[in-house]
């Protein structure tokens, strides 16, 4: 699973080299965007070629024996699913890193598909406007003007992190609130017995005005920009901002450190499920 590496017989001594990271969809690494999410996530160093390559040194048996078991190779490779809902009222736009975006209406289901040992990303925007393209905006969550996003969304958007395949088998997934709030979410996995997150509580309503932005209600880090509440100078702690957020999400992160009582877990193999106004 993820970037594997699987040994064939010694008779045909095989190295696979996977990278399972689509340039189209992942964006360059930033070491900024680190002090924006849990400190427990592990993020890449840098863009892979998505590209998968192999080399096969046959020297005691025959290519054409190699060409016959290599297909059985790719029934070793696990993809996670993604069912991403929109249970809303309205038209969003469904987004992803790696991933891209599509428009969902109401009732419309985007089922996405990647490979384990990852990081990603997935938000919605609203009031979009794209030409036939793919080019345009939106009042919340943009990503450069582009329907199929290859960076992160622009705040305020609510977001569904996750780190897939980790030590001990383990998936690490959570619900952000650290990019501020656009949409009410639902973060969860379809295996039995591992526990979801979300935010469905009122926070743009009663959003503070000096956060209040026309697509949702903005982190104070993105408003303010300091060490107090960006956490990227060391430790730091919750502020009358980050529990404004708290409150109406308990199990969201209401900021950088917030790990406590926001990341969750899920065996590696398992499939989740991401609903917009659940």
């Amino acid at each position: 699973m993820g970037r594997s590496r699987w040994a064939w017989p010694a008779m045909c001594s095989c190295i696979f080299l996977t990278c399972l990271q689509d340039n189209k969809s992942t964006p360059p690494f930033n070491e900024a965007d680190v002090s924006e999410k849990p400190k427990s996530f592990i993020f890449p160093s840098k863009r892979v070629n998505p590209k998968m390559s192999f080399f096969c040194n046959c020297s005691n048996l025959s290519t054409s024996f190699c060409l016959l078991i290599l297909p059985f190779f790719f029934t070793f490779i696990h993809a996670t699913t993604f069912e991403i809902q929109n249970s809303c009222p309205y038209t969003i736009w469904a987004a992803a890193v790696p991933g891209g975006g599509r428009q969902l209406d109401q009732g419309q289901t985007w089922n996405l598909s990647v490979s384990s040992n990852i990081t990603g990303r997935i938000w919605g925007r609203t009031k979009c406007s794209f030409d036939e393209a793919g080019r345009g905006s939106c009042e919340s969550g943009g990503c450069g003007g582009l329907l199929e996003c290859q960076e992160y969304g622009s705040p305020p958007n609510t977001i569904a992190e996750y780190t897939l395949n980790q030590s001990n088998k383990t998936d690490l997934f959570d619900v952000s609130l650290v990019d501020g709030f656009n949409l009410p979410m639902e973060f969860s996995p379809t295996s039995d017995g591992c526990r979801g997150a979300n935010c469905t509580g009122d926070i743009n309503g009663p959003c503070p005005n000096e956060l209040r932005d026309p697509g949702g209600c903005n982190n104070p880090c993105t408003v303010f920009k300091n060490s107090q509440y960006c956490c990227d100078s060391g430790s730091c702690g919750p502020t009358t901002y980050s529990e404004f957020f708290k409150d109406r999400c308990p199990n969201a992160y209401s900021y950088p450190e917030d790990d406590s009582t926001s990341l969750f877990t899920c065996s590696t193999g398992s499939n989740y499920r991401v609903v917009f106004c659940p």
